[in-house]
């Protein structure tokens, strides 16, 4: 009886990690602007250190969530302000191995900090808008710093 008792108790709390693993995202996600996206956290190894999340945008920021993980708050963030794309590349080596094939590699700064981030190729164009645009009623950097006769 022991046994069946022990059994019955580690189905419990398999049973209570997974439904608190989807209550995260569920908290996580109920806002709307989320994408897939993996992030590089390991280079170590070539083609190995990738890690599936899913990122939010939320203002100037990218917040990214491990999948994987009972934290509310986010692994990484990454600021709009601070972000620049430095060239896509597909994913070689063993890298296909840990993506969906239809995903694209796009290698970033980040505060003088070199980090790499996989998503779909379709939402590359979105990301890229994103990265690119101001927030309504902000001056963008690339028109600040140019006269421009008045109106």
């Amino acid at each position: 009886m022991e046994i069946v008792e022990g059994i019955g108790i580690g189905v419990a709390v398999i049973l209570g990690a997974l439904l608190i693993l989807f209550a995260r995202r569920a908290v996580v996600t109920r806002s709307g602007g989320i994408i897939r996206l993996g992030v590089r956290t390991s280079t170590m190894l070539d083609g190995r250190g990738w890690s599936p999340g899913f990122g939010r945008f939320v203002g100037d920021e990218l917040r990214w969530y491990r999948l994987f993980s009972f934290a509310i708050r986010p692994t990484r963030v990454l600021s709009r302000k601070e972000l620049a794309v430095e060239r896509r590349r597909l994913p070689e080596g063993q890298e296909p191995l840990s993506m969906p094939a239809d995903w694209v590699i796009l290698r970033c700064t980040s505060n003088h900090a070199p980090v790499e981030i996989a998503m779909a190729r379709s939402t590359v164009t979105g990301f890229l808008s994103w990265l690119e645009a101001a927030p309504p009623g902000a001056v963008s950097p690339r028109l600040a710093s140019q006269d421009w006769p008045a109106a």
